[in-house]
């Protein structure tokens, strides 16, 4: 590919893009030509395609940006590497901020994909990960707060550095207990836990799934259950910690044992406590923050990786919650 060249003022941008391999450009350009129509949106600019050429027409800055995310595209391609919708977003996203695009990462390899950061801040999640035993997550709904961790903790143990994944979360939520739900433990507790599911099939096969469950190589259960134990050489995941307790959160930090790497996911702003109670997540924060060896990650509205519905969403949350904070003062 050659390097674009610039027409125009400084509000004004044309850049064209040359590029050698035409085999790659129908996968590039997407079915219909998607992958562009995609770009033109995020990034407001109009793309013009004739034989192997692109021509990108818009204010210097969104040009640049569409630039760069179809080069880090491109050569994703060159790599071996696939392209879906969210590689596009993810480009676009990096681009925007002035970081490379996601297919640069390494990412986390697993037997169903290779899981990559797709913003800024999960590239930074995604390092904490690796360099920390005790890693906090926070952020909102679709920022990859729990999907991320269980994607390194399914890599690391298929490597063998640990052996054990133990996944969590409080059995609180919307109001509802435990002994008033229908069914034994099991059906009462699995409604709370598929999302740790949902998230372990999208890395492993089914029957290795089942397997590992039934080996006890995989767990999933309920905070309440970690009482009294010491997990040890394992990858141990609380998901939803906003609804824990201080005391809850207390008990399960102290179960860290020898060997073995915490992941602490929620969203603070979505606590179902019920009275008003303080959450663990909050008094976690609060109390470790100064503490050696524990890194905390947050992750915002840009981070989010669901439909864009959803990011508008967030940020429109966001702001209320800023005004009304302001409003007390």
């Amino acid at each position: 590919m050659s390097d674009a060249t610039a027409a125009g003022g400084r509000s004004a941008d044309v850049r064209r893009m040359t590029f050698d391999d035409n085999a790659l450009l129908a996968v590039l350009y997407g079915n219909h030509d998607r992958n562009l129509v995609r770009i033109e949106q995020l990034a407001n600019v109009q793309l013009s395609a004739r034989g192997n050429q692109l021509a990108i027409a818009g204010t210097a800055d969104d040009a640049a940006v569409a630039h760069k995310a179809i080069a880090g595209l491109y050569e994703r391609l060159k790599r071996g590497l696939s392209i879906e919708m969210a590689d596009v977003d993810a480009a676009v996203r990096f681009a925007r901020t002035g970081g490379a695009d996601g297919g640069a990462d390494e990412g986390i390899r697993t037997r169903r994909r290779t899981v990559q950061a797709r913003s800024p801040g999960q590239r930074a999640y995604l390092a904490a990960l690796r360099e920390r035993d005790m890693v906090f997550a926070l952020g909102p709904a679709g920022s990859g707060k729990t999907y991320l961790a269980v994607a390194m903790g399914v890599s690391l143990l298929l490597a063998g550095k640990v052996e054990r994944i133990v996944l969590s979360r409080p059995a609180v939520e919307a109001g509802e207990r435990l002994g008033f739900l229908p069914g034994d433990m099991r059906e009462k507790i699995d409604p709370y836990l598929r999302p740790l599911y949902d998230a372990l099939h999208d890395m492993l096969p089914a029957e290795q799934i089942a397997n590992r469950l039934e080996s006890g190589e995989i767990e999933i259960a309920p905070l309440a259950f970690m009482r009294g134990r010491t997990l040890s050489h394992c990858y141990v995941i609380l998901d939803e910690a906003q609804n824990t307790m201080p005391m809850q959160m207390r008990m399960f930090l102290t179960r860290l044992g020898e060997g073995s790497r915490m992941v602490i996911t929620g969203d603070p702003s979505q606590t179902d406590l019920p009275g008003g109670q303080r959450s663990g997540l909050a008094d976690a924060v609060e109390t470790l923050r100064n503490v050696e060896g524990v890194r905390f990650v947050r992750l915002g509205a840009q981070d989010v990786v669901r439909h864009d519905l959803v990011t508008r969403i967030v940020e429109a949350y966001e702001a209320r919650d800023k005004k009304t904070k302001s409003d007390d003062r």
